[in-house]
């Protein structure tokens, strides 16, 4: 453009021509010509490429994307997928990745395959919202790699994050971990935004319209706060739950933690999450840590908290066990005696007449049984020869709690 103007200049206020402007600016006289019969230069045609290393493999990556028009969206090929069934399937085809992935991209634009949504930036009040996500993660627990399910409530105001850990996503380990979050934060959010996960969602129903569980409900109504669920599939709903959940993975679960116990795990992120108090996230003015002062004073006041355990009435059995949900555990009371258990996130309390008579380490897994030998000394009393071979002695013996010195006493 500028080139243009001083052609044109050169032939209007200095008198040359045509000739002796291209000699003097060393361009073409046809580009002379053209300045002078227009101001804006003629938008130059882009020819089209010849692909010819592309073309044997044309047929055979259309045929896939065709295909996967009609597949589950996240089975559909990717770019590099595709490369690779062509230097496996067609190893007589010489082609780079690169060009795979250039035509890939145009061709799944037009086939619309790829989403063409625009987003829209969102500002948050003081208090207004949080967002709530599980996410997984390992780490070495007791020098044995175990998947740890991680609960994060990120403040969409600060930036702010609790992140903390579980060896399962219960529905009691959900709601645990929801009060410590907002005493990690001084308050509760007035919003909060979650996925349909099902310790909150029984059913999804039109819209944005979800069947609760009771639980969930009640929890909710002792707090005060206000759910809201996103669209299934859609997690950018949530965006900032889902980037901060992937931030912390790979700053401070990276390498995996090496820690003694679940305890220790948690004390970890805790430190991490205050640590991250003094990120500057984005073109934000203040740290975090600065952002979550001023929002404290305007989140809902803390106060007791909710009765989070689970209450089941089992009966005991023959076993001297009581089932609750999928699994038995051993109590020290009475074939058919109704008791109450109750059900937290990491163990099972046993109550009857207003005391606790036993407390489990809670099991996971289906139709096991938990036992304390200590339970069935009394039965053993009157049964000594079922005391070699029983259940309970052989998990005590697995668990450390049975010494070879009792062994040897028992011998003598």
């Amino acid at each position: 453009m500028e080139l243009f103007e001083q052609i044109r200049r050169e032939y209007e206020h200095g008198g040359g021509t045509i000739r002796g402007i291209a000699k003097k600016l060393g361009i073409h006289r046809r580009m002379v010509r053209e300045a002078v019969l227009r101001a804006v230069p003629v938008e130059r045609k882009i020819p089209v490429r010849e692909r010819p290393k592309l073309e044997p493999a044309k047929a055979f990556v259309e045929g896939i994307l065709e295909a996967d028009r009609k597949a589950p969206r996240k089975q559909r090929h990717t770019a590099h997928r595709i490369w690779c069934r062509i230097r496996a399937e067609m190893p007589g085809v010489q082609i780079g990745e690169s060009t795979i992935r250039h035509y890939v991209r145009e061709r799944k634009i037009e086939l619309r395959l790829v989403s063409q949504e625009v987003f829209i930036a969102q500002s948050y009040s003081w208090g207004q919202e949080a967002q709530v996500d599980w996410y997984e993660a390992y780490a070495d627990i007791s020098e044995e790699r175990q998947k740890a399910y991680m609960f994060c409530m990120r403040s969409m105001a600060s930036g702010g994050a609790f992140h903390c850990a579980f060896p399962h996503a219960s529905q009691q380990a959900f709601l645990e971990a929801h009060e410590r979050a907002f005493a990690y934060f001084g308050g509760v959010f007035k919003i909060l935004r979650y996925d349909n996960l099902r310790s909150a969602v029984k059913k999804i129903l039109r819209g944005h319209q979800r069947e609760e569980t009771t639980r969930f409900i009640a929890f909710r109504s002792h707090w005060g706060f206000e759910s809201e669920f996103c669209t299934p599939a859609e997690g950018h709903e949530k965006g900032g739950v889902e980037g901060e959940g992937g931030y912390f993975r790979r700053n401070h679960m990276v390498p995996v933690p090496n820690v003694a116990s679940w305890e220790e795990l948690d004390a970890l992120l805790l430190g991490s999450s205050k640590e991250d108090e003094q990120r500057i996230i984005g073109e934000r003015a203040q740290t975090v840590g600065a952002g979550m002062s001023l929002e404290q004073e305007h989140l809902k006041r803390l106060k007791e908290g909710f009765d989070l355990a689970a209450v089941h009435f089992p009966h005991v059995n023959s076993s001297g066990c009581v089932k609750v949900l999928t699994n038995f555990y051993s109590v020290p009371l009475p074939v058919g005696l109704e008791v109450q258990a109750k059900v937290h996130s990491a163990y099972v309390e046993i109550w009857h007449q207003g005391e606790c008579v036993a407390r489990h380490e809670r099991c996971f897994h289906r139709q096991q049984k938990v036992l304390n030998l200590e339970h069935y000394l009394d039965a053993l009393t009157k049964k000594p020869g079922a005391f070699a071979g029983s259940t309970a002695l052989e998990q005590w013996r697995a668990q450390g709690r049975w010494p070879a010195s009792f062994d040897h006493f028992w011998e003598a």
